[in-house]
C-alpha cells in the first residue's frame, strides 16, 4: 500500500456560500478554517492548498458569547515608540468595516507561513446579505443546523 500524496492536477475547489447571521462567531472560524485548509477532503495533503473558496455573508450579525463584545480586544502598533493601540470587538463591528472580526478569528487559525497567506486568499466576507461571486454557483453550508451550540440570539 502506498499512501496518496495529492498534487495540483488532482485538487478539486468548489465554491461554498455561508450565511454568518446569529452564529457564534468562533464556531464559524473553525468551520470555514478547516474548509479553507481542506482537512474537509478525504485527500487532505498537509502542504498543498486543497482548500474551497468561502464566502461568508452577513459578518455585522455575528454573535458572541458572553461578554466577549465588550472585553475582546484587538491590539496594533503603529511602529512609533508608544504607539500601542487598541479596539473593542464592539467598536470593529459597529465600525467601517465590520467584516474584520471574521477575517482575524479565521486567520489566527490558519497557520501564519506561505501556505497559510495562501489559504488565507480563498475567504472572501462581506457585512452585508450581497455578494458579486453569484456567477461561481456556491453551495451554500448552513451552519446553524450542525450544531444547536453554534448559534445564539441577541
Amino acid at each position: 500500500m502506498k499512501t496518496f500524496t495529492a498534487t495540483p492536477a488532482d485538487i478539486e475547489k468548489k465554491w461554498i456560500l455561508i450565511d454568518a447571521e446569529g452564529v457564534v462567531l468562533g464556531r464559524l472560524a473553525t468551520i470555514v478554517a478547516k474548509i479553507l485548509r481542506g482537512k474537509h477532503k478525504p485527500t487532505f495533503t498537509p502542504h498543498m492548498d486543497m482548500g474551497d473558496n468561502v464566502i461568508v455573508i452577513n459578518a455585522d450579525k455575528i454573535q458572541m458569547t458572553g461578554t466577549k463584545r465588550d472585553d475582546k480586544i484587538y491590539y496594533w502598533h503603529t511602529g512609533y515608540p508608544g504607539g500601542i493601540k487598541q479596539r473593542t470587538a464592539r467598536q470593529v463591528l459597529e465600525g467601517a468595516h465590520p467584516e474584520r472580526v471574521v477575517i482575524k478569528a479565521v486567520e489566527r487559525m490558519i497557520s501564519r507561513n506561505r501556505l497559510g497567506r495562501q489559504q488565507m486568499t480563498n475567504l472572501r466576507v462581506y457585512a452585508g446579505a450581497e455578494h458579486p461571486h453569484e456567477a461561481q454557483q456556491p453551495e451554500v453550508l448552513d451552519v446553524k443546523v450542525l450544531n444547536p451550540k453554534n448559534t445564539r440570539s441577541a
